[in-house]
């Protein structure tokens, strides 16, 4: 099966007395493991579709499964759960609490954990898991800065910490290069990859060439519709040696 499944999706809005299609028959599926690049002109569909696989959203008519359950029959607390436990998001804008620390702006989706491994850790338990994803993404000594203390492709680092501190099956990137320049953008798209290389889902929304080529699949979105659905030869990461380790060998023991 599947890691991601659409079928038939369709999403209307009315926009005074017209009936606008975001989404028109969307059918398509996202392996697990696959890097992804969703790209589109605005108004194509593109930001729609993410919402739907983010679970932030939900069709008007046909499916959309996420590991096997489909989000068109659950309630908005089961979405919030389902997101929770499957799905870390990184943002263009970073969405960090600028007043809080690094390493308290990771742990805070630690919080709203209701299920599995994760679920009532104490705060300490909390901060000892959002440090060693800032570890994992070469921030471990940044750990009390602020959002206003660290530079655009620190805090994108700490936002892509805190999509991965509940251990989720698949990273939502929405034009998450969009608030850097080309060097940081790069590092950044290393960094998404490696962790794609470890197992991780990556599906990246983008209008950027540069950002897609880094994804083994690009599919485009024209008019609600796919256009066009094809395999890459990815972007090889300009950095040779990976700043990620992997989770599992940062989870070292059960307890986490």
């Amino acid at each position: 099966m599947s890691f991601i499944e659409a079928r038939h999706l369709v999403k209307t809005y009315g926009v005074g007395e017209q009936l606008v299609h975001a989404l028109n028959d969307v059918t398509l599926e996202i392996q697990r493991g696959e890097f992804v690049a969703i790209v589109g002109a605005s108004g194509s569909g593109k930001s729609t579709f993410m919402n739907m696989i983010g679970c932030l959203d939900q069709p008007t008519t046909g499916s959309c499964l996420i590991g096997g359950e489909d989000i068109a029959t659950l309630d908005s607390n089961a979405l919030a759960n389902l997101r929770n436990r499957r799905i870390g998001f990184v943002f263009q804008q970073f969405n960090l609490l600028a007043r809080t620390s690094a390493l308290e702006n990771v742990a805070l989706p630690l919080l709203y954990a209701r299920e599995g491994d994760l679920a009532g850790l104490t705060k300490q338990d909390r901060l000892e898991h959002a440090k060693k994803r800032l570890e994992q993404v070469g921030l471990g000594e940044r750990l009390s800065n602020t959002p206003a203390q660290l530079s655009g492709g620190q805090q994108q680092r700490v936002a892509i910490a805190r999509a991965l501190v509940n251990d989720p099956d698949l990273i939502l990137a929405d034009e998450p290069t969009g608030a850097l320049d080309s060097k940081t953008s790069a590092e950044v798209m290393d960094l998404l990859t490696h962790l794609n290389q470890q197992g991780i889902t990556v599906v990246v929304v983008t209008h950027e060439h540069d950002v897609a080529a880094y994804a083994n699949r690009t599919i485009t979105f024209k008019d609600g519709r796919v256009l066009s659905d094809q395999k890459n030869i990815p972007k090889n990461p300009e950095s040779k040696k990976s700043l990620v380790i992997s989770p599992k060998a940062l989870q070292g023991d059960n307890s986490l």
